[in-house]
């Protein structure tokens, strides 16, 4: 009796183990979590689609893919900048107490040379780059190559190529260069649009050393629409956790079907090191300045013409709107094509294309990566009612100031300088009410941006002149020359700060 009760035990825990077993096995299959969205090809291979992930070794080996495929077409870029200082000249003791003693023993003093000496001085900087075409054509960050006499490139099986720059947007801080070659290595570009906060990301350049190029490093996007950074004009950065630092610029920041979605471009940062966020230029926009660069051979820009602002929770209130997304006009400007299609103040954008309008650097973006001349779709509302506006976009000119100045300013500070405008307000976050100059763009070797004077800033006085615009700006600054030291009071958000610095 005793036998037969311990054997039929013994088959109870063994068929609780069978149904256990096939319980678990049923529920494994339906739930096999699915990592890609592309298929995966022998060479010349996009990415695996519907790879189930069966253990954390699948997982590690579609990094180790990613890696394989993109990291041969990430370049290193080197740069060079020859400075050129007139030295003294004359003997190495001459003027100084030295001469006493050559004078005591051999008679005379050490006479000078005629002629001063003119010294080189090489400065040398790195960063990275996307390959995006077969026959040269690269991505890379404008401030990467920015001011540069010479750049070479190095691919990833070891050659090193000189290559050219074809054209920069300082805008977007986006450069395209070239290099002669054939049957290169291409990147494949995605779209930054379909980006979800979450998704992990890999980010391959060339970080602080030569020694250490093709660096890959892992992490998640942290944050999309990035703006009022103070990197760039045109702002809309993905932030991610992924490792960047100083020589990462320009490299390729990567999604898990191994396609570029932005170009890495800065650090946020209190050590100069990183920290856990990293910007990147979304890809739509690179693709949008690259192409426009290649055709046209500048960045063409489109144009709406109004002024905007952001729709809060108090226009919201006291509009009486039923939103709290979207822009408000706050004016148009006479004869543009806002203007020419009906658009006005106190109208609120809503809808561009259909795609919803958060706020105003969005819709900013959106004008200016969209070709003068396309017919675009404005959802309004106006008086409380929905309403559709088709607009043909103009071509957004420049800012001018007097012929000849901006050269001028920039050749002798580094540094280039706009009007200020309600625009330029809302996207630095400036006070209107304020006046000045706004710094638009700075070349990252001048001694201007070494003192700490940055994209964005507002010039408020220089040499203790106040100054209310370009005019102001362009008289304060005359009869300065090289080897002057010059004050700078400067608004930057909401702070106020002098800057000082050696021409």
């Amino acid at each position: 009796m005793r036998e037969r009760t311990k054997l039929s035990g013994i088959v109870l825990i063994l068929i609780g183990i069978i149904a256990g077993a096939l319980i678990f096995s049923q529920i494994h299959e339906s739930t096999q979590p699915v990592v890609y969205s592309t298929p995966i090809a022998q060479q010349d291979s996009v990415y695996p689609a519907d790879r189930p992930l069966t253990s954390l070794r699948d997982f590690n080996q579609a990094f180790i893919d990613i890696a394989k495929r993109v990291n041969p077409t990430v370049v290193t870029v080197f740069t060079e900048k020859v400075y050129k200082v007139r030295g003294m000249g004359g003997y190495p003791f001459f003027n100084s107490p030295f001469e006493d003693f050559f004078e005591q023993f051999f008679g005379q003093s050490p006479q000078p040379r005629r002629h001063p000496q003119e010294e080189e001085f090489k400065q040398k900087g790195m960063g990275s780059g996307v390959i995006v075409s077969k026959d040269g054509y690269i991505l890379t960050n404008n401030h990467v190559v920015d001011d540069a006499d010479t750049i070479n490139v190095r691919l990833f099986d070891g050659r090193t190529l000189p290559a050219k720059v074809i054209g920069t947007d300082p805008k977007t801080d986006i450069a395209v260069l070239k290099v002669d070659a054939k049957d290169l290595p291409v990147s494949k570009l995605g779209d930054s649009d379909k980006l979800q906060v979450g998704e992990w990301v890999l980010a391959i350049g060339s970080p602080l050393s030569p020694n250490l190029e093709h660096t890959v490093t892992s992490g998640i996007v942290s944050a999309k629409g990035r703006s009022n950074v103070g990197l760039a004009e045109y702002e809309d950065f993905i932030q991610t956790d992924a490792a960047i630092n100083p020589g990462n610029s320009g490299g390729a920041l990567i999604n898990l079907d191994g396609e570029v979605i932005g170009i890495n471009t800065a650090i946020a940062t209190r050590t100069g090191g990183f920290q856990g966020i990293g910007f990147a230029v979304p890809i739509n926009m690179a693709k949008s300045v690259m192409e426009s660069i290649i055709k046209y051979g500048k960045v063409v820009r489109g144009w709406l013409g109004v002024y905007i602002q952001d729709v809060n929770e108090n226009l919201a209130k006291a509009m009486k709107l039923k939103v709290k997304e979207g822009v408000l006009i706050a004016d148009v400007s006479k004869d543009s094509p806002a203007d020419k299609a009906g658009l006005k103040d106190g109208d609120v954008i809503i809808k561009l294309n259909g795609k919803k309008v958060k706020n105003s650097t969005q819709l900013r973006n959106d004008i200016a990566s969209t070709r003068p001349g396309t017919k675009v779709k404005l959802t309004i509302l106006r008086d409380g009612k929905e309403k559709e506006i088709t607009v043909e976009l103009g071509k957004l000119e420049p800012e001018k100031i007097a012929a000849g100045s901006q050269e001028e300013i920039e050749k002798l500070f580094g540094f280039r300088v706009a009007p200020f405008t309600s625009d330029l307000a809302q996207q630095y976050g400036l006070d209107e009410s304020l006046t000045g100059v706004v710094v638009t763009q700075i070349k990252r070797s001048s001694n201007a941006f070494q003192a700490g004077l940055n994209v964005g800033d507002l010039i408020i006085s220089v040499n203790r002149k106040q100054v209310k615009n370009v005019e102001d700006f362009r008289k304060a600054v005359k009869g300065l020359k090289r080897g002057d030291t010059v004050l700078f009071k400067v608004i930057r958000r909401r702070n106020s700060f002098f800057v000082a610095f050696t021409i």
